[in-house]
């Protein structure tokens, strides 16, 4: 094995003839435009982040985690001008896998591209138990039950009866038919909602685009709705105090915020179905997160003003919200609009992952079957059914707090290689720049970061010493408690001076440099148990990879 092949790049040129108009033109449809990316982002962005993860948010925060969401705005704002960087330069689908061949070679695209299966493919699992229990809340509403074994999934229901607390999960195991000794217990609504979005993105982009615009206008307005409802019966009292655990423990909520935002990059899987992808996707991109960001932050001190934080440790905080305030109106509209939103999600991560399969079936890292688009629909037919596949199985066997844990590692580790891959491109000629510039195609920003990085980071460091006078002597402390979250803040303080001492002597671009950083930052805040299971994931990939990636890749022959 030659080391050296391990890191082959794949030619900028060879990458967009396979996907754009060359003798191996893709086959699908290009029927979206500037809103339809747009929509597709907020489609993605707003789901089980506002309707489920931002109540765990909050229940480790306090209302202090506005503070978290902005730092993930931005650590996304970064990113997603990364995204679009490449997303001008490398008009096709795969998002960061094809941006991490670019730049990176072969070894770390398909490390992306097996981290991605994370957030599209897992991430729908965390979306499909949230949309379950919105849906059985609006058939009660009808006078409509559901046995509690066709509600709740195993892992759950035997986690209630271990820990004795729980009343459906108890009630579940209980009831349960059996047979062959197994308790029938399965999360009914969750996998007839996979099912029935794998056949509506199996169909075709277009008919998925018109669904999905539908539905985006639907549960903005409701959201809107929320917000002017909720801060109606906001007390500022539950302001106080504005970080009841901490800084650690609004960093503790950083998988559930950073799960709120992981849907931008969906958009740039669709690139290949985009009427003019180098325009439009840095702006699909960059809008929805603009949106969303200040829906979410608005959100969140709505809904810890509304009630203390420690009601809202719930799958389904907007709904108990009103609940507690006794707005029983509103338990059915926040029911439908949850119901809207995450159904949405689905659809849009459901159309990012096949694509993305797609992308590595042409290089020859996935068999080529994964690459055969249906001549009627014009869809990665065969893509589509496995990542139906790989949704619905787990939804038997696995629960809703290990998966999002599980996406939310998985998506920041790619976002940092895209906004390495940025650092590490090479510059563009000044006439490919005016090009770009003359046909409205985005470009980053340069900003060169020689003296304005360290600036930042001594400033920084400053200003924690001055707000929390022990941090740095409680890194560098360590206990049986702590030495794992330590260590991990020790490699990031690392980081950033290495980083410094990089902007200085190369004068990098400070936007992707602040990307990868902020990043990097929010990955201190994952649990031990988070970095194990990752750990665990990647050498799966990495085995497929040599025992048949490396060997079947087209840059091999």
């Amino acid at each position: 094995m030659s080391f050296s092949k391990l890191f082959r790049r794949k030619p900028t040129s060879t990458i967009i003839q396979q996907g754009g108009d060359g003798e191996e033109h893709s086959g699908l449809h290009k029927v979206l435009t500037v809103r339809d990316l747009t929509f597709f982002g907020i489609a993605a962005i707003i789901g089980g982040g506002t309707f489920s993860a931002i109540g765990n948010a909050c229940f480790s925060g306090g209302p202090g985690v506005v503070i978290l969401y902005v730092i993930c705005a931005i650590a996304c704002g970064f990113t997603a001008m990364c995204y679009a960087e490449f997303a001008s330069r490398v008009p096709v689908s795969g998002s960061a896998y094809t941006y991490a061949y670019v730049s990176f070679g072969e070894l770390f695209a398909w490390i992306i591209g097996w981290a991605l299966i994370m957030e599209y493919s897992i991430g729908n699992i965390y979306i499909a138990f949230s949309w379950s229990g919105y849906f059985t809340n609006l058939l009660e509403s009808f006078h409509l039950h559901l046995p509690e074994w066709l509600t709740i999934n195993y892992q759950s229901a035997w986690d209630a009866v271990e820990a004795g607390k729980g009343d459906e999960g108890i009630a579940a195991w209980k009831n349960a038919p059996v047979i062959g000794g197994l308790r029938i217990i399965f999360d009914l609504p969750a996998v007839v909602i996979n099912l029935l979005i794998t056949y509506l993105v199996y169909r075709g982009t277009k008919e998925s685009k018109n669904f999905s615009n539908a539905m985006v206008v639907i549960k903005l307005v409701i959201i809107a709705l929320v917000i002017v409802v909720g801060a109606m019966y906001v007390d500022i009292d539950n302001w106080t105090p504005f970080m009841p655990n901490g800084f650690s423990g609004v960093m503790g909520g950083v998988s559930a915020v950073f799960f709120a935002y992981i849907g931008f990059d969906a958009v740039s899987t669709l690139a290949e179905e985009s009427k003019n992808p180098q325009r439009d996707l840095p702006k699909g991109m960059i809008y929805s997160l603009v949106v969303c960001t200040v829906l979410y932050i608005i959100l969140a001190l709505v809904l810890t003003g509304m009630v203390s934080y420690t009601a809202l440790g719930v799958s389904d905080p907007l709904a108990e919200i009103f609940a507690l305030k006794g707005v029983k109106w509103m338990l059915f509209i926040v029911s439908v609009a949850a119901v809207v939103a995450m159904t949405s999600v689905m659809l849009v991560f459901q159309l990012g992952q096949p694509r993305i399969w797609m992308t590595m079936s042409r290089d020859g890292l996935m068999p080529k079957k994964f690459s055969e688009i249906h001549p009627k629909y014009k869809t990665p037919g065969f893509a589509t059914i496995i990542t139906g596949l790989v949704v619905g199985l787990p939804i038997f066997f696995t629960d809703e707090n290990f998966v999002l844990d599980f996406t939310s590692i998985g998506t920041l580790f790619a976002f940092v290689l895209v906004c390495g891959g940025v650092l590490l491109m090479s510059p563009q000629s000044e006439a490919e720049m005016a090009e770009r510039k003359a046909n409205g195609k985005f470009r980053i920003p340069y900003i060169n970061s020689k003296f304005i990085y360290p600036a930042i980071l001594v400033f920084s460091a400053g200003l924690i010493q001055y707000l929390f006078p022990t941090f740095f002597t409680g890194v560098f402390s360590f206990t049986e408690e702590n030495v794992v979250a330590n260590c991990s803040m020790i490699v990031f303080l690392i980081l950033c001076v290495v980083m410094a001492v990089l902007a200085f002597v190369k004068n990098l671009s400070l936007i992707p440099l602040l990307g990868l950083v902020s990043c990097c930052y929010l990955l201190t805040g994952m649990a031990p148990s988070n970095w194990k299971w990752f750990g665990l994931w990647l050498v799966i990939g990495l085995v497929f990879y040599f025992f048949y990636g490396y060997k079947k890749s087209r840059l091999a022959n």
